[in-house]
Formats: structure tokens, C-alpha cells, sequence
């Protein structure tokens, strides 16, 4: 069984959760005062275009800038359900739009309720559905479809029975599926539950025919309650916030939602900072290098681009004992835990490819892909899972509601503009040479022109590269002066006559 510590880092400006699984940091997330989420948010928006084109429509919700909103996010605001399918596990779903026209169900100027699926990113604005989620305690409410489930977490068949007959029995035509935080409660507490979320959703309704779009119809919980609905299940055995006023915050709340977990939440009251002294930073700084060691001597590489995830594993200095076949399916099997790791604590999602070692043996290729398959059946986010190809890759894709870590914490590098490369300074400095010839056309021979660098350019220039200065004076009669700006960007140079 999971063992988990929860731990919120509170203050005006900031706040930052973590989570530990059996010792493990699996999870690190930060909202920001002037960029908090606005995923849960819901909205009146106005469609401004519709694209049928992209079969697609953009959705003035007053953000500052209009939000997408794609065909197959668009039928929650049909009122007919009729065209019902089932997934593999029988459970009824949306009618499938995929094929519909857009134009057939938005047209420009209409009001449409909508709730945030996904944060801005970039120049991309907000991702919108009108298939509305209401997340209680124990339940999410999905009032425009049929959809009854359990969370894949609940993993105990039995239980995964009672909690589906419960909700079956509600007697109503609305979609619920049970949450993480709902194994073992009572019908009594989900019946609760679902009274909660059902008046909400009527005042909702209500204060939508009351307004005018773009507006806000509901605001999701402030980040800290909402990492206690979400994350503080019965599976944490102790929860640390470092803020007296969110402390009675969540103590108001556990003593509705859930009294038995009140005596596990703990105030940190010391004068330190309560992710440094629990040595969550400096887990963290190691866990977010590209480099990831492996305790065998392998190492995971973890390359973030515009278009994918790309994950590498390679042997690093872990040699083995027994043949080659068997050391790189140690490895790979032993990479298969701090991928998933990787991918929930880096937010990371889209498509993502998995580079694992080349096994020769079919039978260890399954091993491996089974072992990745059920590690994946522990991550909150949903993943979907492709075959392994011959030579060890493995493609999957997993569900991106918020930006990366790494975009959240990281800016672009104003030197390489996020290419994660620079020019080499051979490079700049034979650049130069040709920039000083080109600046040199036309003088007479015995000229002395000045160049202002970089001084690990300078120091290159004087030192390794010599040679190129004797050769500009002593072959082409060109006296160079160098002269040192530490300012200066490290590519850049300017010639003066």
C-alpha cells in the first residue's frame, strides 16, 4: 500500500505543493498570485469564429484573449443524449462528434457555458468543453452526460462493485463517477455528496441565465482546498501546511468533507522554509536535471520539445553480472518506475516517446511494456499506451492540463533562445575573422581596426586561436585590438575602425 506525505507551502505570492509516495517525490506543482489555473473554471462565453476548417471555434470567456473550443468538446450543449456509446468497460459516454460539422452546432454570437480543460500555454489561448465536471469529495458530477464510473485508483474489485451499485442506484440520468477519496465511504456519505453537487449545479444553471457573456459563472476552490479535495485521501498518512490562516482553512473543511483525516494534517511553525527543510528542494533540483541517475548506474535523459517529450535510457555505468540480454532488461525495467515518476512530477504531457534499451528477446520487451503499462495505472492523469516496436520504442500520451514544470519554473535562455546550444567559440571566432576582412575592404594595407568581445572570446582569441590574429596582421596587413565587455553577449562582437 501507497504510504504518501502531503505537504503546502502557503504565502501571498505563491503556493507550492508536494507529494511523496513511499519516500518518493512524484509530485510538485506551483501557482503563482498573477498566473493561477483557471482550469475548473466555468464560464459564459460568446464564440467570436467559428473555423470549420479545424472544426473548431474560438470562445471569448474575458481571459484577455479567446479560448478553443474543438467539435468533440462541443456537445454538452445538446440537450438529446440518444447517440450513446459504451467503452470497453460498459460505461456510457458523450455521442461522438468527431465527424459532426461545427458550423451545425455554434454559429457566431451565441453564449455557450464552458468550463476550462486547460491553461494558456504560450500564444495558445485557454482549452474549453461544454461537457461540465463538478468534483466533489467523493463524486465527480458530469450533468450533461450519462457516464457512471470508479476511478481506476479504487483497484480492489469488490469494492469497485459496491461503489458502481451505489451510483447506479441514484435513480438519476446524470453522470458520476466515484473519486479516489470515495473507496470504502458509505452509500449515507455519497448520497451527501451527491446532493452537494447537484444544488450547486442548479445555482450554476441559474446565475448563467442571469448573465451576459464573457462571465464567470464559477470559480474552481483556491489552490490549497483544492489540493485537499484532489490529493489528501485516505492514502496520506500525514499532511504539513506552513500557513496558520490556510490551516483552520482546511481543518473547516476537513471537518465537513472528512473528520478522520483532520488529526493528520500537522502545522509547521518553524522559522525555516518548509520545502528546504524537508528536503523537497533539493530533491527536486536533482529530479529536474535532464540527466536522471538510476540507483543500478543507468541514467534516464529527459528532452522536452515543441512537438514531444523524448525519454532515453541508457546503461551508464551499470555493468552487470550475467549477459547483456539481462543487464539491459535490469536497466530498462528498473527505468520504468522513474519514467512515470519523471512524467508526474515534470507535469508532462502530449506525446511522449520512451527510447528504451534494445532487448533481443521478445519475452523481455513484454516484461518490460507490461511493467510500464501497469506503473501507468497509478498515475492520476489518463494515458494511453502504444504497442512496443522491435527496436524498444514506445509511444504514449497523457493528459496535459497545466504547463510543465519546466515551463512554469524555467524561462527561455536569452542566449540560445531555448535551443539548449550556443555557438561553439571556434565558431564565433572565425565569424569574426570574417567579419573583420569584410570591415577591412577597402582600407589601405598597415590599417588597425578594434573588436569588442566576449572575454571568454578574447581569452579564446589570445590563447587557442592565436594563430588567427597573427595571421589576419602578418597575411592581410590587418592589426586587430581586442577589447573585453563581459556584458557582451557571448555570440556578439562589434567592430569599430
Amino acid at each position: 500500500m501507497t504510504a504518501a506525505v502531503l505537504y503546502l507551502s502557503v504565502n501571498p505570492l505563491e503556493t507550492r505543493v508536494a507529494m511523496r509516495e513511499n519516500s518518493r517525490l512524484v509530485t510538485y506543482r506551483v501557482e503563482r498570485q498573477r498566473t493561477s489555473s483557471l482550469v475548473g473554471n466555468l464560464y459564459k462565453g460568446r464564440v467570436t469564429r467559428v473555423l470549420p476548417g479545424m472544426q473548431a471555434a474560438f470562445v471569448d470567456i474575458g481571459a484577455g484573449r479567446d479560448a478553443f473550443l474543438y467539435v468533440r468538446e462541443a456537445g454538452g450543449i445538446l440537450e438529446d443524449f440518444s447517440d450513446l456509446f459504451q467503452n470497453e468497460e460498459g460505461e456510457d459516454l458523450p455521442p461522438d462528434l468527431s465527424d459532426s460539422d461545427i458550423s451545425d452546432l455554434l454559429r457566431q454570437g451565441q453564449e455557450v457555458l464552458v468550463q476550462v480543460v486547460k491553461d494558456p500555454l504560450g500564444a495558445k489561448g485557454a482549452r474549453l468543453t461544454t461537457y461540465v465536471t463538478l468534483p466533489g469529495r467523493c463524486l465527480v458530477y458530469l450533468p450533461t452526460v450519462r457516464q457512471r464510473g470508479v476511478s481506476r485508483r479504487i483497484t480492489d474489485p469488490e469494492e469497485r462493485a459496491r461503489l458502481k451499485a451505489i451510483i447506479d442506484g441514484f435513480g438519476d440520468q446524470q453522470g458520476w463517477i466515484v473519486r479516489t477519496a470515495g473507496e470504502d465511504q458509505g452509500a449515507a456519505e455519497l448520497a451527501a455528496d451527491r446532493a452537494y453537487l447537484i444544488e450547486l449545479w442548479q445555482k450554476l444553471q441559474n446565475a448563467s441565465e442571469r448573465r451576459h457573456a464573457p462571465s464567470l459563472i464559477h470559480r474552481e476552490l483556491s489552490t490549497v482546498l483544492r489540493t485537499v479535495r484532489d490529493m489528501f485521501t485516505h492514502a496520506v498518512r500525514e499532511a504539513w501546511v506552513d500557513d496558520e490562516a490556510s490551516f483552520g482553512e482546511i481543518v473547516d473543511f476537513l471537518e465537513q468533507a472528512d473528520p478522520a483525516l483532520a488529526p493528520r494534517l500537522k502545522l509547521y511553525d518553524k522559522s525555516t522554509d518548509l520545502m528546504t527543510s524537508f528536503g523537497i528542494d533539493r530533491e527536486l533540483a536533482k529530479a529536474l536535471k535532464p540527466k536522471v541517475w538510476l540507483k543500478s548506474g543507468g541514467y534516464l535523459v529527459v528532452n522536452q520539445t515543441e512537438a514531444l517529450v523524448a525519454i532515453d535510457v541508457n546503461t551508464g555505468k551499470f555493468v552487470g553480472s550475467s549477459s547483456l540480454e539481462e543487464t539491459v532488461t535490469t536497466i530498462n525495467l528498473e527505468a520504468v518506475r522513474e519514467i512515470v515518476r519523471q512524467l508526474r512530477l515534470r507535469s508532462l504531457g502530449g506525446i511522449i516517446v520512451i527510447d528504451f534499451i534494445d532487448m533481443g528477446e521478445p519475452g523481455h520487451r513484454r516484461e518490460v511494456y507490461e511493467a510500464l503499462a501497469a506503473e501507468l495505472a497509478t498515475d492520476p492523469a489518463h494515458t494511453q499506451l502504444l504497442p512496443m516496436s522491435d527496436i524498444g520504442l514506445v509511444q504514449l500520451t497523457r493528459k496535459r492540463s497545466r504547463p510543465s514544470l519546466e515551463r512554469t519554473l524555467n524561462r527561455e535562455c536569452p542566449y540560445c533562445h531555448g535551443s539548449g546550444r550556443i555557438k561553439s567559440l571556434p565558431t564565433i571566432c572565425l565569424e569574426l575573422r570574417r567579419a573583420l576582412l569584410d570591415a577591412r575592404a577597402g582600407r589601405a594595407v598597415g590599417d588597425r581596426l578594434s573588436v569588442v568581445v566576449h572575454p571568454e572570446v578574447s581569452q579564446f582569441l589570445q590563447g587557442p586561436y592565436r594563430d588567427l590574429l597573427r595571421e589576419l596582421e602578418e597575411v592581410h596587413g590587418l592589426e586587430v585590438i581586442v577589447r573585453e565587455n563581459p556584458l557582451c553577449h557571448q555570440e556578439h562582437f562589434e567592430i569599430l575602425g
